[in-house]
């Protein structure tokens, strides 16, 4: 199948309206020809199964699964056995670009991986609950920016802070090395620790990251090393440099560079803003 068809969101929205919500049920056609569009769109499984077509594979889809779709993706959906029942929330490309600019956090995850193919996450029943509740709140508020960033942001914190989401469908090895990653002693080898931790050769295994979480080996092991250096931040007196090195980074400059990256701040500023009990040497 190839796309046919570009979907506008324009074409539905008000001259205020940032968003649309909508209900449906999938039968199970499969689509005469894929499409693609110029709005992100969050898509999940309320009920039953599907398949997602994308331009070179079928993904099957189970009940509480979240696929993330940026404008231009290619694809189509199809119910798979009983009734399949979806939910879906499509948004303009500048309310999502202003709240990646305001959560660095956000860089390179969900609606803004660098992947090929569009992430998938996984609710279980007691999330998808929850998402259900904040869904229907939308549903019935107004469709501002502000509304959507209310139902968007603590989903987005919450998937932020669950890798292991996306990494549902990622070999076991991929996924140990991950997590060993998360070892100090491990990540301040940087990339190559990673590497290292995985088993595999560093193309493969950069391969493999960008697929399953849109993120390279480096990328990765920085996020972790900035989450790391904040906390010293805000629990310590040690120095920059000490901090720096604590962290795998013998540059402090190139340091300095990564966290203001991360957290649109220095350093010191971080310090400055969150820290609550300094510890002062005796």
């Amino acid at each position: 199948m190839i796309s046919e068809l570009t979907l506008s969101l324009t074409d539905h929205l008000g001259p205020d309206e940032a968003f649309h919500f909508a209900r449906q049920s999938l039968n199970n056609t499969r689509p005469k020809a894929l499409h693609q569009q110029d709005y992100f769109e969050m898509f999940w499984v309320q009920h039953g199964r599907a398949a997602l077509h994308l331009a070179d594979k079928r993904v099957f889809l189970s009940e509480g699964d979240i696929v993330f779709l940026r404008p231009g993706d290619v694809h189509g959906f199809q119910g798979k056995g009983d009734e399949t029942y979806v939910c879906a929330v499509l948004m303009l490309p500048q309310t999502l670009r202003s709240l990646a600019a305001r959560h660095r956090g956000l860089s390179n995850q969900l609606f803004w991986s660098e992947a090929s193919d569009p992430v998938i996450a996984t609710r279980s029943i007691s999330q998808l609950i929850d998402l259900s509740k904040a869904a229907l709140k939308l549903e019935a508020a107004p469709r501002t920016p502000m509304q959507l960033e209310a139902f968007l942001l603590p989903l987005l914190a919450d998937l932020n802070s669950q890798p292991d989401q996306m990494l549902k469908d990622a070999p076991t090895w991929l996924i140990e090395g991950i997590a060993a990653a998360q070892d100090p002693e491990v990540f301040r080898k940087g990339a190559a620790g990673l590497v290292e931790a995985c088993g595999r050769a560093h193309a493969h295994v950069s391969r493999m990251m960008k697929k399953h979480t849109g993120m390279s080996p480096s990328s990765h092991i920085n996020k972790i090393r900035m989450a790391y250096a904040a906390r010293l931040l805000t629990a310590s007196s040690d120095g920059l440099d000490s901090i720096a090195q604590n962290c795998g980074i013998a540059n402090l400059s190139h340091f300095h560079r990564l966290f203001r990256d991360h957290y649109n701040m220095t350093p010191k500023a971080y310090r400055n803003r969150y820290q609550r009990n300094p510890i002062t040497p005796v």
